[in-house]
């Protein structure tokens, strides 16, 4: 029994939202005046060079966000536009992208 109550709290912390509310209407704000560029107006990046961000678990958003802006992961330019950043930009820009539906077909 205590290796199931283990696995419960550890599946609820990863499925706990971040500590900073979320708000994805100024997500969508922040990314259209400054993400767009690269990663396209709707999160589907029209560059090789950037991803796609609709539809992106909002978690993983958040902790490359961080990692960019603290120098623990590298990209030039990741690196320069992330360093502005607020916790609040980066939770709201999140859950922006995440909450952008995409839909999947597979190729013919």
């Amino acid at each position: 029994m205590p290796r199931l109550a283990a696995v419960t709290l550890l599946c609820a912390g990863a499925l706990a939202s971040p500590a900073i509310a979320q708000d994805a209407k100024a997500g969508g704000a922040k990314a259209s005046a400054q993400c767009a560029v690269c990663h396209g107006k709707d999160g589907l990046s029209q560059l090789p060079v950037a991803p796609n961000l609709a539809g992106q678990v909002e978690f993983y958003l958040v902790k490359a966000l961080e990692d960019f802006r603290a120098g623990r992961r590298e990209n030039e330019m990741m690196t320069v536009v992330s360093k502005d950043l607020t916790d609040a930009d980066i939770a709201n820009l999140a859950a922006w992208y995440a909450s952008i539906r995409i839909s999947v077909q597979p190729p013919p």
